[in-house]
């Protein structure tokens, strides 16, 4: 009988170690965390992200950086964020980082979202508009496979560090971020959101922090020529320097219509950069709410449509003496020329849901901030970080309300994107069709679905 008694005594006391220690319930949750320099050798590579930059670069300021975490829920599933300080990823690299993934760990493409920060001041990833070389060509397409493998490498890292970790997430507000689009225009709106995700040992200690926010990487302009990861990079070297061992990870939410507010040089960069710093220090030392088991993904890849096709539009542009009009006709002239569809553009998007405590949006392009404001009012319980820039970068992605003010985001981008010209005005419903439906497969609610 006493032998009983100090059995059920013993159980008794592990079951009040659960119910009461919050850290014992964290290792339902593992996480891996790795990181990996991506900054060219030598730092001289044509840069991405504007046309008017007339040479390569010349040096670095600081590195650029894949940063990957790998998350492992109690049933054995995984998903798998990976934030890059680069303008984007093409669709071949994502799809060729993917394929090597899944042979390795046998995943399902939902279970990999590839973040990418925008930063205008790294090397050039997109095709171009750039007439390169043979030589710049080659540097340029060994970067992207070089690129390939050290993701690939890092996730790998990250995978065989798998760890019983407390995860946990908050919000700060940051307000250096202003709508760029026509001041004559009366709506423009902004998302000072800031979303915090915090890793936590057992012991208590931080090891991980992943914020987002949106606005364009872009507080240096064309006249830089020093590789450097802009304010997002800044933000995450100075989180690195306040928290010990800690890896920073940024995603760039949907800012493709906002600018930091002051820019034009590094000192800029490195002010914004502190500010979101500081943003995301505040929110990991305030209260923050759990998140746990289990992990839901999905990924869903719809067609885009653009607006009628005209080839007599081409016809002029390739008398112009504009040589991106010039370049973008001569690409439109051939694939009518050869019968190919240029029609419709694929377009993925993703969820990633823990239990009901968080759930990320991942928008490939580069989404405009009224899809973040939308979808937020639309799942106001919903604890939303919302990325755009994910997977793969392929155009602007406007709402109709853009696409009928006009402008660089709608019109004139396309130029420089070799694309036929403005997306469809179905864009809008088709594109958050698509992302309700992700949602809708991870178990999140609306409040249209609850209507």
């Amino acid at each position: 009988m006493n032998q009983m008694r100090q059995i059920l005594r013993k159980y008794q006391f592990i079951l009040l170690l659960f119910l009461f220690n919050p850290l014992v319930f964290a290792s339902e949750i593992k996480v891996g965390i790795a990181r990996k320099i991506i900054t060219p050798e030598p730092a001289s590579i044509w840069m991405g992200g504007y046309a008017s930059r007339i040479k390569p670069s010349a040096g670095k300021f600081h590195d650029l950086w894949a940063k990957a975490l790998v998350f492992e829920d109690f049933n054995g599933n995984h998903c798998i964020i990976v934030t890059t300080d680069l303008i984007g990823i093409s669709h071949q690299i994502s799809e060729d980082i993917f394929k090597k993934i899944l042979n390795k760990y046998k995943i399902d493409r939902s279970q990999l979202l590839i973040n990418s920060s925008h930063n205008h001041s790294g090397p050039v990833i997109l095709p171009s508009y750039f007439e390169f070389s043979s030589s710049e060509l080659r540097f340029v397409s060994e970067y992207g496979q070089k690129l390939t493998a050290d993701i690939v490498e890092v996730v790998d890292m990250a995978w065989n560090d798998l760890k019983p970790m407390k995860i946990s997430t908050g919000h700060g507000f940051a307000d250096f971020g202003r709508n760029r689009r026509d001041p004559a225009i009366k709506i423009r709106p902004v998302d000072p959101d800031v979303p915090v995700l915090a890793v936590t040992a057992p012991d208590g200690k931080l090891k991980a922090v992943l914020f987002g926010y949106a606005c364009h990487n872009t507080t240096l302009t064309g006249d830089n020529y020093e590789i450097c990861g802009d304010y997002a990079g800044f933000a995450q070297i100075e989180l690195e320097n306040r928290f010990d061992s800690v890896t920073a990870m940024f995603f760039q939410g949907c800012g493709a219509d906002i600018d930091p507010f002051p820019r034009g040089n590094m000192l800029h960069a490195e002010q914004h950069g502190k500010t979101l710093a500081g943003v995301v220090q505040k929110v990991v030392s305030g209260n923050l709410q759990s998140v746990s088991s289990p992990i839901r993904t999905a990924y869903k890849v719809i067609e885009l449509e653009f607006q009628p096709f005209d080839i007599e539009i081409y016809k002029k542009e390739i008398l112009s003496q504009d040589s991106f009009k010039q370049k973008r006709a001569r690409l439109m002239m051939e694939a009518f020329s050869k019968g190919w569809d240029v029609s419709k553009i694929q377009y993925p998007v993703q969820a990633i849901r823990f239990s009901n405590d968080l759930t990320f949006i991942g928008m490939s392009g580069e989404v405009v901030v009224d899809y973040s404001l939308l979808l937020k009012k639309e799942y106001p319980k919903e604890n939303l970080f919302i990325a755009g820039y994910s997977n793969e970068v392929m155009c602007y992605i406007p709402t109709v309300r853009i696409l009928r003010e006009g402008g660089y985001e709608s019109n004139s981008s396309m130029i420089y994107k070799g694309l036929p010209g403005p997306l469809s005005e179905n864009v809008e419903a088709d594109v958050l069709n698509a992302v309700r439906m992700v949602l809708k497969e991870t178990g999140a609610n609306s409040l249209v679905m609850n209507k």
